[in-house]
């Protein structure tokens, strides 16, 4: 909504004069509706809110007016909501604490820079400490049940059979079938035995015999090969950074749950999630 008002070129502020000279702190009243504050830190935290976008151009003056304004229509309006709050209102409202108390506690977690041995750390993860080049292969492959039904379809490719088209056709496999087969880039260690090992045996272009793992029976085509470096950690450092970030998050979620006493009420059922009426008007 804030979004709106700050490109309506209609719109007439409500200018409520500028901040006191001997505001202090964040309870400091900016404003009052009906004997509700408004107060400066609710506009600090609103202006944070805000991306670059919104507020370009705009002098500090003409965003104090918008904002205060905003707040203004906006505590007016709850202001007769909260009169006759719904049951639906309620949930709703506990939903967006927990949402936005939870988020502010995440957000400290990932609010620290890793130091130099996370970053290490996550950098050998992901590369294995490996800094000589590394064989990557492209490579398709049609999957299906039994020996039978992979020695027919190697004899259909022998007699000029269109990899892709069959891929697409019978194989079983849902990730790659509908990509007439394509893997993509992989290196062997990502890929089960024995198919890892007969795919560095193939040639470009080549096709293998039936090749059997604990999926079902392989066709295996090989479409190209390549040696690749892997990067310095500095040039992945970025990268680095958000997955040291992210593995910090997942990791304090799982403590927090791990630490608290759940308990789930058993024999409710599933269909209780389409009773829209238990949440009244």
């Amino acid at each position: 909504m804030l979004k709106t008002l700050l490109a309506a070129t209609a719109l007439t502020a409500v200018s409520l004069g500028a901040l006191p000279a001997l505001a202090q702190d964040a309870d400091t009243v900016v404003a009052t509706v009906n004997g509700e504050t408004i107060t400066l830190g609710q506009l600090i935290a609103m202006r944070q809110g805000l991306d670059a976008e919104q507020t370009q151009g705009l002098p500090d003056a003409a965003l104090w007016d918008l904002m205060l304004d905003q707040m203004i229509r906006q505590t007016a309006v709850a202001q007769v909501a909260s009169k006759d709050l719904s049951k639906r209102d309620a949930i709703g409202l506990e939903i967006e604490r927990r949402a936005y108390l939870a988020g502010s506690a995440l957000e400290k977690v990932a609010a620290a820079e890793p130091t130099e041995a996370e970053l290490k750390a996550a950098y050998d993860q992901i590369f294995g400490g490996e800094t000589e080049p590394k064989i990557e292969y492209n490579a398709a492959h049609i999957l299906v049940k039994t020996k039978e039904e992979a020695e027919a379809i190697e004899k259909q490719l022998k007699e000029g059979g269109d990899f892709g088209a069959i891929a697409a056709e019978k194989s079983t496999d849902p990730g790659s079938g509908p990509n007439k087969g394509d893997l993509g880039w992989f290196q062997p260690e990502q890929m089960v035995q024995p198919f890892a090992d007969v795919v560095k045996t193939l040639k470009k272009d080549e096709i293998s015999a039936p090749v059997e793992t604990q999926f079902g029976w392989h066709v295996i085509k090989l479409i190209d090969q390549r040696e690749v470096t892997p990067p310095k950690l500095e040039e992945v450092k970025d990268q680095l950074v958000i997955q040291i970030r992210r593995d910090k998050v997942q990791a304090e979620i799982e403590k927090r749950v791990a630490e608290s006493k759940v308990e789930k009420t058993e024999g409710l059922s599933p269909e209780l999630l389409k009773k829209t009426e238990l949440l009244g008007e």
